[in-house]
């Protein structure tokens, strides 16, 4: 398909080479105004998207996970300018296009293009699927090569549809022939960039995998770029090479797929990894180590202060309360923003007292899930100070891994203790249902107390070891 010039004599095709930065976006938000009264008065807004920085580059799948309110979708339609963003910046190919008007993007519309989560709602049922999939070329003023219908049904042939359906209408179809008519529609122009949002939360389980991997095969054939938003974290983990975690309209961790499956470094990530299923059925008998976020998610009107995760959080203190974490590059490509992260040194290990409601969060937790946190912390926590020390040394290198071998037993000889109780948990079941009614008057008086009740005392030295 030949693309004409565009009106200021530049070619549409060419551009960032694979690899490189294709989208940027930097502090972008999107408040939605609350108004009442008979005057429209302002009275709040909605934080739908309160500050996101990230990158994409060409030839990559970026995914993006969240629970539903958590700004996912509209994310997708701020990069794609179907919404104007309240602040921030969004450059494509380092074009700044953060608030072109409709003339000023409609040459960018070959470029960038977007499939919707609703594949009955996003065809209009009055036009045939030739006019649907035809469409882009007319608003763009392309004329491709042998005319829009036989580009039209070479298309459809593509995405695995009948070309002789050139005359049929959305409602003749089934709902992944309506998703293909749609990814048939996005890829007319033959975009640098698509934005998916939930392309397959609305199909049937064997649709979905048919979907997902025509769009495999497309990007390998088009060398497309992706920005997948899904919820199913099997289907993002199959399609993605980075993926995105969002939370109530921030970005909590963003990873390569194999470093945020294996370790995730958020605790909030870590509850969305439990939550998969894993269809072995020699595990059915084992104790499952499922972690059970307490509440719903906070309302975006007036989102909590510091860590917005700080409220269902069961690691969470006060600095998670008063200070907002920014999104650091912990480990090479994987940031997180998190005070107290998992499967890493704790990075306010001098705030050791948990909120009232990282207390009863760790009562919705099991005690395996609890401990490995504990030992993985104390773990990595070890290694750096051995790292560290091995830095500051000059001459006895050969001696100091000698003396650190003892140290290393004597954790060793520690952890033992501590995972004596879970032998013990049958015997000690009913001191168990005791703990929580003992141990809420306590942090009531004084949360910050080290002695009193078992429970009051267990819960400063997990956090110690973390």
């Amino acid at each position: 398909m030949t693309i004409p010039a565009q009106s200021d004599g530049t070619a549409s095709a060419g551009g960032v080479a694979p690899g490189e930065t294709l989208l940027r976006v930097t502090g972008l938000q999107k408040h939605f105004p609350i108004k009442k009264g008979l005057l429209q008065r302002q009275v709040g807004a909605v934080h739908a998207v309160d500050g996101l920085d990230f990158e994409v580059r060409s030839g990559e799948t970026l995914g993006v996970v969240g629970e539903s309110g958590c700004g996912k979708s509209t994310m997708g339609r701020l990069i794609t300018r179907l919404l104007e963003p309240t602040s921030g910046k969004i450059e494509f190919e380092g074009k700044d296009v953060t608030h072109l008007g409709v003339s000023g993007m409609r040459p960018l519309r070959r470029d960038v293009q977007m499939i919707f989560q609703d594949p009955y709602s996003s065809l209009n049922p009055r036009h045939t699927i030739g006019t649907i999939v035809g469409a882009p070329f007319k608003l763009q003023g392309v004329t491709p090569e042998g005319g829009i219908k036989k580009e039209v049904q070479r298309l459809l042939s593509v995405v695995g549809l009948n070309p002789e359906h050139y005359n049929r209408y959305p409602h003749e179809f089934s709902g992944g022939q309506r998703q293909r008519i749609g990814i048939a529609r996005a890829l007319a122009l033959k975009p640098k960039l698509v934005v998916a949002d939930e392309p397959v939360s609305a199909l049937d389980v064997s649709i979905q995998a048919q979907v997902v991997n025509l769009m495999d095969d497309l990007q390998e054939e088009l060398g497309l770029t992706y920005v997948i938003i899904a919820h199913d974290l099997s289907v993002v983990r199959h399609v993605s090479d980075r993926i995105a975690v969002m939370y109530l309209g921030k970005i909590v961790e963003l990873a390569d797929r194999n470093s945020l499956y294996s370790t995730p470094m958020h605790p909030y990530t870590k509850a969305l990894m439990s939550a998969v299923p894993i269809p072995d059925p020699k595990r059915r008998g084992q104790k499952s180590e499922r972690i059970l976020l307490r509440g719903d998610v906070p309302s975006p009107i007036s989102p909590p202060s510091g860590c917005r995760f700080h409220t269902r959080c069961w690691k969470a203190t006060e600095i998670c309360k008063t200070t907002e974490p920014p999104l650091l590059e912990l480990r090479p490509g994987q940031q997180v923003a998190c005070h107290h992260p998992e499967n890493f040194a704790d990075q306010a290990p001098q705030d050791t007292v948990l909120l009232t409601a990282a207390k009863e969060a760790t009562e919705l937790l099991g005690e395996a899930v609890l401990e490995e946190s504990a030992e993985t912390s104390a773990a990595v926590a070890a290694a750096a100070e051995e790292i560290a020390e091995a830095e500051h040394a000059s001459e006895p290198a050969p001696s100091e891994p000698e003396t650190a071998e003892p140290a290393a037993s004597e954790t060793e000889t520690v952890q033992p203790e501590t995972a004596e109780p879970e032998t013990a948990e049958p015997a000690a079941s009913e001191t168990e249902t005791v703990q929580p009614e003992t141990a809420e008057p306590e942090t009531a008086e004084a949360e910050g107390a080290d002695a009193g009740s078992a429970a009051g005392a267990a819960e400063p030295e997990t956090r110690d070891e973390k």
